[in-house]
Order: C-alpha cells, then sequence, then structure tokens
C-alpha cells in the first residue's frame, strides 16, 4: 500500500509499525543531553559556594561606604577588635622554690667550742705583723709570748682564776706608741661559758711583757690602766700603762685610747677567726 509518491513512511513510531528508527541521531541527542545536565550540576554548585561563602563573610564582617569596619552579625561580638589585643606580650611570671633557704652559719658559733673551732691557736693566728693601724694611730709589734702556765701571766688572783676555769693557755703581745705601751693577752678555753666566767670574776689582771724596744713597764706597784672581756671561747685582757714608769690616771688620753684601740682589734681578730671558719662551712652546704 502506498500514499502518493513519497514512498514508505518512516516515523519513530517504533518496530511496532513496520519502520527501523535511526540509532546514531538517538545517540547523539542523548549526549548532547548528558553534557547540559553535567554544566548545570556544575554551576550550580559554583554558585552555591560563592552564595555560602558571601553570606559568611556579610554576617562576620561589612565595610561601610567610608571604608571603616563594622561588626555584624552574632558572631562578630565575638572577635577581637585590633584595638583589643595587647601591642607586648607579658613577661613570664619567675617561679621560687617553696624550700627556704639555710640560714648563714653564725660566725659565733665557731669560736664558742673547742670542738668546731679548728684554726690554729698560735701568736700570728691573732697578732700578726710587726705593725697595726687603728683609726689613723699606728703601733709597732714588741715582744709576743705564748704558754700553757696560765697562772704565770697573770698578777694577783687572775692567776688563780685562769687555773679554776680550765684555762688552756695564754698568747699575749705588747704594742707601744709615743711612749706608751699595752700588753695584751688572749686567754683560751674549750667553752665559751669558762671564757665568760673568767672575764667576769676577773681581780688583779695581766702581767705586762717587755722586750726588744719596750722597757719593763706596769710592775712594782705602778698605776696602770686594766680590762677584761670575752668573746667565744676566748677571755682578752689588757694592761697599759707608761714606758718610764708614771703612774697612768683617768685624765690621760693616750693610755685610754691605746689601750681601746687594742681591746678593738683583739675582739675583731677573734670575729674574723669565726668568719673565716662559718664562711668555710657554707661554701661546703652549697656546693
Amino acid at each position: 500500500m502506498s500514499f502518493g509518491d513519497g514512498g514508505p513512511f518512516q516515523g519513530p513510531e517504533g518496530p511496532g509499525n513496520g519502520s527501523t528508527p535511526d540509532w546514531e541521531a538517538l545517540a547523539d541527542a542523548s549526549a548532547a543531553r548528558a553534557r547540559r545536565k553535567k554544566w548545570l550540576l556544575i554551576g550550580g554548585g559554583a554558585l552555591a559556594t560563592a552564595a555560602v561563602a558571601a553570606a559568611v563573610a556579610t554576617a562576620v564582617v561589612s565595610v561601610n561606604g567610608d571604608g571603616s569596619r563594622r561588626d555584624t552579625g552574632k558572631h562578630a561580638s565575638e572577635l577581637p577588635t585590633a584595638d583589643d589585643l595587647p601591642t607586648e606580650l607579658p613577661a613570664p611570671e619567675p617561679s621560687f622554690s617553696s624550700m627556704a633557704p639555710p640560714p648563714p652559719p653564725d660566725p659565733r658559733d665557731y669560736i664558742a667550742d673547742v670542738e668546731k673551732d679548728r684554726l690554729p691557736v698560735d701568736v700570728d693566728a691573732f697578732f700578726p705583723g710587726d705593725r697595726l693601724t687603728a683609726e689613723g694611730r699606728t703601733y709597732a709589734r714588741g715582744a709576743t709570748h705564748r704558754t700553757k702556765q696560765c697562772a704565770a701571766t697573770a698578777q694577783g688572783a687572775l692567776g688563780a682564776i685562769l687555773t679554776a676555769n680550765g684555762c688552756d693557755q695564754v698568747i699575749r703581745a705588747t704594742y707601744s706608741r709615743n711612749g706608751v705601751a699595752v700588753t695584751v693577752g688572749i686567754a683560751v678555753f674549750d667553752t665559751e661559758a669558762q671564757a665568760k666566767r673568767t672575764a667576769r670574776l676577773a681581780t688583779g689582771g695581766l702581767a705586762s711583757l717587755s722586750g726588744p724596744g719596750v722597757p719593763v713597764f706596769c710592775r712594782d706597784g705602778v698605776i696602770c690602766r686594766r680590762t677584761a672581756n670575752s668573746y667565744g671561747r676566748y677571755a682578752y685582757f689588757t694592761v697599759g700603762g707608761f714606758t718610764d714608769g708614771r703612774n697612768a690616771t683617768k685624765a690621760d688620753k693616750d693610755v685610754y685610747t691605746t689601750g681601746d684601740d687594742l681591746t678593738d682589734y683583739t675582739f675583731r681578730r677573734i670575729r674574723h677567726r669565726g668568719e673565716v671558719q662559718a664562711s668555710a662551712a657554707a661554701d661546703i652546704t652549697t656546693t
């Protein structure tokens, strides 16, 4: 059967109507539709991403027309501005040990007991050098003497007092200046209590020590100035007067000044002995 001169009709009705489809045309159309769908998906995703980013940026910070910054949205109030930030970092806080350092040793502890006082006990330990200077005044050292016969270094009752309190030895030295001489003697004991008791009970006095450059003085009833003191396990005494045999009086300032200079010097020498030993003990503790 035919309809005019056009020949048989080949439409898209399919095999049910007896015609054959154009497969190549159908494949090209399908590929074109797939490409359009892909580009639509990509474009839509990009637009969605840009929209989200813009929304976030707008919610955090917006810029005014004059270029100033203006916080907007909930999160903007939670962010610090440049003015809020510190210009300098704080210095680290120092840390300290909770353990307190031990107190420094007391120099007196090392001269109060024979068990701790370990430095040599001799003339040079207390009276070194040929001269000493105090307050601008220079004294020449004369004779020196050291003995364990403590009583032999004293006059009157002092000898018995030294012996009764356990005196171990006495070291003496004489210093002179401008016609005035002073003998200073250090009596050594085992304990501080013995030295204190001896100085407190002292009567009579130290026997003067003469020698090269210093004639016999303060003997045979001549009136001289005498002192008694103690520090640590040491009791120390002075006897001073004129080298020409005159009696000393309270008006004779040179006698008093010389005696005071020698008393102060002796005290400082004894204390220095304690300081040296205390310092050595502190160094051992800290190393």
